[in-house]
């Protein structure tokens, strides 16, 4: 009899040990930093079995205050809380500081964008030989001096913005026998050279020797906006050169309003995305700061209107999102904005790094018949949960296109520094 309860004791040991050591690698997953809102509960959302073991400590203050894991911060005591997590009471198993700030309330977006790399001009991408009516290879604008990641601006007097108006200019010019004069910008410089086409017996056409690409990199939603500070974010994830994969440049760039024309609906394996064309300045019209893992931040030169969010509305802290229903805010048709419903399926803080803080899903009826899901073109789309902005769309699961990946939207304040402790390096508010 003894021995069975020897046994049944060191069963149980074995047992809580497994437990209380899974507890505490959720628990010291944590980043170490927290931010949290004046006035609101410190409420990290672990699952049901670790919240009921953990305690919360203030270390700041003597003698250290025991409390739950929903704590309330003071409204009016602005800055860091250092709180130790440990299991019972008893097990310490990490320490956090929390950054006690102010409100931060934002305007919605869900309006589609048109994102330009350039403000101006076709980007040379490359050089590209031309096998002339002798048999040689031959590049007039390689030999003019024209090198790749210049910009060219202008050709003849005419200002340049796409591929096909480059081919219409080079055609034009090569029939004629004429020489084209081009502005070409590189880094801070602007200079002028003069180009010859030379007509290629492989492709039929005059040409320069160049590979170009316009300035537009496609279209995708705006998350938010700080209506005073005119401070703007969206998309959710970094602009990627397609040939390098290294992230874009876009301190020329601009954003400016986009239309959705038609939808190609997603399906496993091939995501769908949304067809749009540019629709100017009118409505929407900004510069681009920053581009970075939690999307591209920037100034809105103008005030934008939002028919469902016409107030700012408050941005949960990260710790404070959980599962459950939510919504997003996109456009499927013109420029208008609607609401669809979601589910965020999982909130994972430890991936700060790659920015894909959320796993979401699709639950919207309609949305699910029209775009089969999350589609190109939807990133940024702000995710509204308990009328707060928790977040926005980012990617898409290749194999289940009903679900994909969120950013936090915290996290996006702080590359948009926006909040005080996330303005290292270049700020937006200078």
């Amino acid at each position: 009899m003894r021995g069975r309860v020897r046994r049944l004791f060191c069963g149980f040991m074995v047992f809580l040990s497994c437990v209380m050591t899974w507890q505490a690698k959720e628990i010291s997953l944590l980043p170490d930093r927290q931010y949290v809102f004046a006035g609101e509960p410190l409420k990290i959302n672990f699952p049901a079995l670790v919240e009921r073991s953990l305690r919360i400590q203030v270390c700041n203050e003597e003698p250290a205050q025991g409390l739950k894991p929903e704590m309330f911060l003071p409204a009016g005591g602005a800055g860091p809380v250092k709180v130790r997590l440990s299991l019972l009471g008893v097990i310490p198993v990490k320490d956090i500081t929390v950054s006690v700030l102010p409100q931060v309330k934002v305007i919605p977006g869900g309006q589609s964008i048109g994102v330009l790399l350039h403000s101006q001009g076709v980007i040379v991408m490359g050089r590209s030989d031309i096998l002339n009516q002798t048999g040689r290879f031959v590049n007039p604008a390689a030999d003019a001096g024209i090198k790749e990641g210049d910009i060219i601006l202008k050709i003849n007097g005419e200002a340049v913005r796409a591929e096909d108006q480059v081919r219409e200019l080079v055609a034009q010019a090569g029939a004629e026998g004429r020489e084209l004069a081009l502005e070409v910008k590189r880094g801070e410089k602007t200079f002028q050279v003069r180009v010859k086409p030379v007509f290629c017996k492989e492709t039929l056409r005059y040409r320069m020797g160049l590979l170009i690409r316009d300035s537009t990199a496609g279209i995708g939603t705006l998350t938010f906006y700080d209506p005073e500070k005119m401070i703007y974010g969206a998309l959710g994830h970094v602009i990627t050169d397609l040939k390098t994969n290294q992230p874009v440049d876009l301190s020329g760039g601009k954003v400016t309003g986009a239309s959705v024309q038609s939808i190609h609906r997603g399906k496993r394996g091939q995501p769908g995305e949304k067809i749009g064309m540019f629709t100017g300045d009118t409505d929407i019209s900004g510069t681009i700061a920053k581009n970075t893992k939690m999307g591209i931040f920037g100034r809105l030169q103008k005030p934008l209107e939002n028919q469902i969010f016409q107030e700012p509305i408050p941005v949960a802290p990260a710790v404070q999102v959980r599962e459950g229903e939510a919504e997003i805010l996109t456009v499927l048709n013109g420029e208008k904005v609607e609401r669809f419903t979601i589910e965020i399926v999982k909130v994972n803080l430890q991936a700060r790094q790659n920015g894909k803080g959320l796993v979401i899903k699709i639950t919207d009826p309609r949305l699910l018949e029209q775009t089969g899901g999350i589609i190109q073109g939807m990133s940024g789309s702000p995710i509204i949960q308990d009328n707060r902005l928790v977040g926005a769309v980012t990617h898409v699961f290749v194999n289940d296109p009903t679900r994909g990946y969120g950013v936090p939207a915290e996290w996006m304040l702080q590359e948009a520094d926006m909040l005080p402790e996330a303005s290292e390096g270049q700020r937006l508010a200078s």
